[in-house]
């Protein structure tokens, strides 16, 4: 019985988690913390890195903490909570950071209806330079609209 509620706590978060990127992303990277996150959506710099980068470090903490709650306490549930946390970290890296803005060239060719999908959302989140007038915050979840095809969208 233990296991099937760590395993629901688990996909419980990682599907939490979507919740959180989106309200993350539109209260707070395109609210006060968007001089963090400014550099991701207008190319002004050389590097590699972007000042964006740095947000990860925030769900990484808490999942560390996490971790460190499940093997140090009594808390167990900071295991599937940790692991929540960290699969989703995981499945937006490859989704936003290396699928749609090709910071590593693989995928590059992935063509299906999901991913067509998740790329037209992305584009249209990224078509505004400026923190206000966003839309489609989220990242792994995106409106219906986007799957549909390109001409049904005007």
């Amino acid at each position: 019985m233990k296991m099937l509620i760590w395993i629901l706590i688990f996909f419980a978060t990682f599907s939490f988690m979507e919740f959180m990127a989106w309200f993350t992303h539109k209260f707070i990277m395109h609210g006060f913390l968007w001089s963090l996150h400014k550099d991701h959506h207008k190319k002004d710099h050389d590097s590699w890195f972007e000042r964006n980068d740095a947000f990860f470090l925030f769900y990484a903490a808490v999942s560390i903490t996490f971790f460190w709650l499940g093997s140090q306490t009594e808390f167990w549930y900071g295991w599937p909570l940790g692991f929540g946390i960290l699969a989703y970290g995981i499945a937006y890296f490859f989704v936003h950071d290396i699928f749609i803005h090709q910071r590593f060239k693989i995928f590059r060719n992935a063509n299906n209806w999901y991913a067509k999908g998740v790329r037209r959302a992305h584009k249209m989140h990224h078509k505004h330079l400026g923190k206000e007038e966003g839309e489609c915050f989220g990242m792994l979840f995106v409106p219906f609209k986007y799957f549909q095809k390109k001409e049904k969208l005007q």
